[in-house]
């Protein structure tokens, strides 16, 4: 069945290449393209104390993940482009996407069944302006990703062509307002002027945490993100960006110290109360040697009071790696990456896991606290003459759900992406 489905939408992307290629000089802007991304990862069995109902599984496991996009963008009048993207996703993450902050498959979270399933990804209209002093306004409004927008980087974002890790493709700490899948309803605008961005949104949050419905009660739950950018060009002709983001989450919360002081396991699901919220804060910043190299790093914080509601269980994160192109090997498509991610959590939510409390994400049933650190590394090689590019990917975790009687654990994938 794999086999079918996979050669079916590798048919299909070929048919929407063609199509979008013969369209292009008939309709001035209109964009047509097509992704696939599989991702087969493996660990072989590692030592553990004991296991919780939300553990990573400590025998042998291996995993396969699908992901399929068709990018369709038509242009309807002076600046402004209608954005459709159905997609499709199916299989499984190791250990039903648990047992980790910063779990090792990004492309994992946007699969809700093993079974391929087709849904709407994205659906917006997006509406640009242009001002005499070279500014900039750009206002989107339907579904999408907040990740799509805010704290992007050139190294470290994509999980389909870039680094795997949950903590990598984004700051570990940021709760971004999303669905299951990953993709949210709201507004968004951003100003650009020079080399300075200011960008902001205000977002649907799902009606449960990590739930696959959102929840268009805004006067009881919302997410509101901004960011600002600067973009700094060197002598030498290097150049960086530094982003600093801030957000607020309004929702039906838990609280961990109400959880923690009910005198038995707690149970954060049945200490939700209205009105409660989540804020953090994160920096983001990258360094582009001659387009040869380039660096980059990230720091998160949230205050850790409240459950995680959207993306994953970690507080505290900060992250640093290097990307290298290949043509320094003359393998000019080729690129490499490694990199170093910690995370934590709050003084409270330490507690509440040593309780036995459980997230949707992590719970051991107790634990030995110690912050999460992963090493990630891999090589994308891409296969001449297609648009094929193959990556094997390793990744390192020591204290896996912050526990340090387990682990720790080496992952091992190959990552197959094909884009036309």
């Amino acid at each position: 069945m794999k086999i079918k489905i996979t050669f079916l939408l590798t048919c299909f992307g070929c048919f929407a290449s063609i199509l979008a290629q013969q369209q292009q000089d008939s309709i001035e802007g209109y964009s047509l393209k097509f992704q696939m991304t599989s991702i087969y990862q493996w660990h072989p069995e590692f030592a553990a104390k004991y296991s919780g109902q939300n553990s990573m599984l400590s025998e042998e496991q291996r995993a396969l993940s699908l992901t399929s996009t068709l990018f369709l963008d038509v242009p309807l009048w002076k600046g402004a482009t209608f954005t459709f993207n159905p997609e499709m996703s199916g299989g499984e993450g190791l250990s039903t996407a648990k047992g980790l902050g910063g779990f090792p498959n990004g492309e994992t979270f946007r699969i809700g069944d093993h079974k391929p399933v087709v849904y709407m990804a994205r659906m917006l209209i997006e509406q640009a302006f242009e001002f005499k002093n070279k500014a900039r306004l750009t206002v989107v409004f339907g579904k999408f990703g907040l990740a799509d927008y805010f704290d992007t980087n050139t190294y470290s974002h994509d999980p389909r062509t870039q680094f795997l890790n949950w903590s990598l493709m984004t700051h570990g700490a940021w709760d971004y307002a999303a669905n299951t899948r990953g993709y949210t309803d709201g507004l968004y605008a951003n100003y650009q002027w020079h080399q300075w961005q200011f960008r902001t949104s205000i977002s649907a949050l799902p009606t449960n945490a990590n739930g696959p419905n959102l929840y268009f009660s805004f006067d009881k739950s919302y997410a509101i993100n901004t960011e600002i950018e600067r973009i700094v060009v060197f002598k030498n002709n290097d150049w960086g960006v530094i982003k600093c983001i801030g957000y607020r989450n309004l929702a039906n919360m838990g609280s961990y110290q109400q959880a923690n002081n009910v005198g038995q396991t707690p149970d954060i699901t049945a200490v939700r109360q209205e009105g409660r919220t989540k804020y953090g804060i994160g920096l983001n910043a990258e360094y582009t040697h001659q387009e040869s190299w380039g660096i980059f790093g990230r720091a998160s914080y949230n205050d850790g009071k409240n459950e995680t509601w959207a993306f994953t269980e970690i507080d505290q994160s900060a992250s640093i790696g290097l990307s290298i192109k290949g043509k320094n090997w003359n393998r000019n498509q080729d690129f490499a990456g490694i990199a170093l991610v910690a995370n934590g959590l709050s003084k409270v939510h330490q507690e509440y896991q040593r309780l036995g409390g459980n997230g949707f994400m992590i719970g051991d049933g107790t634990i030995n606290y110690g912050s999460e650190k992963i090493l990630e590394a891999f090589y994308a090689f891409a296969v001449p003459k297609s648009n094929i590019t193959l990556t094997p990917d390793y990744q390192f975790a020591i204290n896996p759900g912050y526990n340090k009687d387990r682990g720790p654990i080496s992952f091992l994938a190959l990552r197959f992406h094909v884009e036309f």
